[in-house]
């Protein structure tokens, strides 16, 4: 062994032993929001601090920093090569890392844990006076880290982007929205104009939960979510978290009158799944072994939530079965009304519950507060006022309480402040990766039909989710479809889909 391959075992192993302690405090989150105590709050909060301070401790190591600058100049061969990709984001988490001090990491821990549960309380009553004082405590710290990191461009939303989004800034963020919106508003109007609706309430139906529960696990080992290296549990808010190599976790939350919500939730949530499922267990840790992005990450999700489950052909395969299930409600509904109800599109109040034509509106409505937030041009008192006058322009609706309105999502009290345009971005990059992979597959649409999504996953792994963060986004984006990022190719889809639905 060469003395350079003997300094990249040495970090490589660091790293590992890093990631290691960082999923530890992934599985005691995971516990937080679905089977521990409320009574347990704040002794878990103690725990995840105390982990991620070691976590950290860990993560800045000085050795790793020696090992890095040994590193600088050796030759690693191909700079896509996974030598040479490993180094560059070991060397970029160093230095993020080397910024943020031991107590505000710990700080930032102990208040996520405990704004979470208090975020869960205000939801459930409706009452954002019981967060107000979490979401400004939280605000103050997600400046202050802001601050820590910098942002070339001097501005505080880019330096928490930039964890998500590796190199995307607020402004970039914005141009690709611009033309999106401008696209989106004119065919929103269109379908709500349209003489043709669907029969929505279809949807509204009772669909008894225990049903639900085994009608979205077999659902969701059909498209290729391994059960045999995850699950499927309840939590307020769904989520998807990948522990390491074989212990993938995904939750969802069931109403007896809503078949949306968890259906096509456990599909995003899957979709996620399948990402971590794919990543490449041997560089567990390590850069080609991680996801490229959030915004790729979501790419995954929302193309098996949307692009393959609200698909005519996905129902042709599972209406049977979901009639079988859900006798009562669907006994009497054809395939063509029921697939018209799960494609209903019309402004609406709950984000994750948000049809795929109406749903960016919602992350850029979240887009623009949160950079009002951190700048300060908002105040957290002003947040539910801010919000209903801001939905009212985007959605012409008012939200009849906060839970309706500015309580729906957790991100806030889990500090993911930079996290909201993910979601948008990871709709076009689904719908340009979506375009490419039906141009080189053949007819998805009648694979889809025989219940056959083992050649879609395939390509998935291959492309997107063997490379980890070998490629930033926007080129990983190129390199797959040979294009930029646009957002053509979801006007394309959206467009053609939901003009011969609603006969526009």
């Amino acid at each position: 062994m060469s003395s350079t391959d003997a300094v990249y075992q040495e970090l490589a192993d660091l790293l590992r032993e890093v990631e290691l302690l960082n999923s530890t405090g992934s599985v005691l989150s995971w516990d937080e929001q679905t089977y521990m105590p409320t009574g347990g709050s704040e002794h878990r909060a103690n725990q995840l601090a105390l982990l991620a301070g070691l976590t950290h401790e860990r993560r800045v190591s000085p050795r790793i920093g020696e090992l890095l600058a040994e590193l600088q100049s050796a030759d690693l061969g191909d700079p896509d090569g996974d030598v040479a990709v490993n180094v560059r984001e070991a060397k970029r988490n160093f230095e993020r890392a080397t910024k943020l001090p031991k107590r505000l990491v710990e700080e930032l821990s102990r208040t996520t844990s405990l704004a979470q549960q208090a975020w869960i309380s205000a939801r459930k009553d409706s009452e954002f006076a019981k967060f107000l004082p979490w979401l400004k405590k939280m605000i103050a710290l997600k400046r202050e880290e802001a601050a820590a990191h910098g942002a070339p461009s001097g501005v505080a939303y880019d330096a928490l982007l930039d964890d998500y989004e590796p190199g995307m800034t607020a402004a970039r963020v914005a141009e690709v929205f611009a033309p999106l919106r401008d696209a989106l508003v004119p065919l929103v109007a269109a379908i709500q104009a349209a003489p043709k609706q669907p029969p929505a309430e279809i949807v509204e139906r009772h669909y008894p939960v225990t049903a639900q529960k085994v009608f979205v696990d077999a659902a969701a080992r059909r498209i290729g979510f391994d059960m045999e290296r995850g699950r499927i549990d309840e939590s307020a808010h769904p989520f998807c978290s990948g522990f390491g190599p074989g212990d993938c976790r995904l939750t969802t939350r069931f109403h007896d009158h809503h078949f949306n919500s968890a259906f096509f939730g456990v599909l995003h949530e899957a979709g996620h799944g399948m990402y971590e499922q794919g990543l490449r267990a041997d560089q567990m840790g390590l850069g080609v072994g991680q996801a490229c992005s959030l915004g790729i990450h979501e790419s995954q999700s929302r193309m098996w939530e949307n692009f393959v489950g609200r698909s005519r052909a996905f129902w042709q395969y599972f209406y049977s079965s979901a009639q079988q299930a859900f006798p009562t409600a669907l006994g009497d509904v054809s395939l063509d009304d029921f697939h018209f109800a799960i494609n209903d599109v019309r402004p609406s109040f709950i984000r994750v519950e948000a049809d795929e034509v109406t749903y960016n509106l919602h992350i850029m409505l979240r887009f623009e507060m949160e950079q009002k937030l951190l700048s300060g041009e908002l105040e957290a008192e002003d947040v539910p006022t801010a919000w209903n006058e801001t939905f009212q322009k985007f959605f012409a609706l008012t939200p009849e309480n906060d839970a309706h309105g500015c309580l729906q999502d957790i991100h806030w009290g889990a500090g993911l402040f930079g996290y909201f345009p993910t979601y948008a971005l990871g709709n076009m990059y689904a719908a340009q990766f979506f375009e490419t992979a039906q141009a080189e597959l053949g007819d998805l649409n009648a694979l889809f039909a025989a219940g056959d999504f083992r050649p879609l996953k395939e390509w998935l792994n291959a492309n997107i989710h063997a490379h980890g963060k070998r490629y930033p986004a926007g080129r990983l984006v190129e390199v797959v479809t040979g294009k930029p990022l646009s957002h053509e190719p979801l006007m394309r889809q959206l467009t053609a889909k939901f003009s011969e639905l609603y006969g526009l």
